[in-house]
């Protein structure tokens, strides 16, 4: 299964509560793919997965060894 991720580009209209758990400049893994309203699954900087709109968000292509590396790292910093 390749992995996807995308970085926060835009926080408006997030409201406080989850505009707390997403940074501009910031890499997150995605979690399937953007379904029929916008919204996008993500593994935000809480550790756990949300739904956010895609809009705030830029698809970032990486080499698999790169996704792989990136993952594994991410996995590390939310446990």
């Amino acid at each position: 299964m390749a992995m996807k991720f995308v970085v926060c580009v835009n926080k408006e209209g997030l409201g406080d509560l989850s505009g707390e758990d997403v940074t501009i400049g910031h890499v997150y893994e995605t979690i399937g793919d953007t379904d029929q309203h916008g919204m996008i699954r993500i593994i935000d900087q809480s550790g756990e997965d949300y739904l956010y709109p895609v809009d705030c968000f830029e698809a970032v292509t990486l080499s698999d060894r790169a996704e792989h590396r990136l993952h594994d790292a991410l996995a590390k910093m939310s446990a």
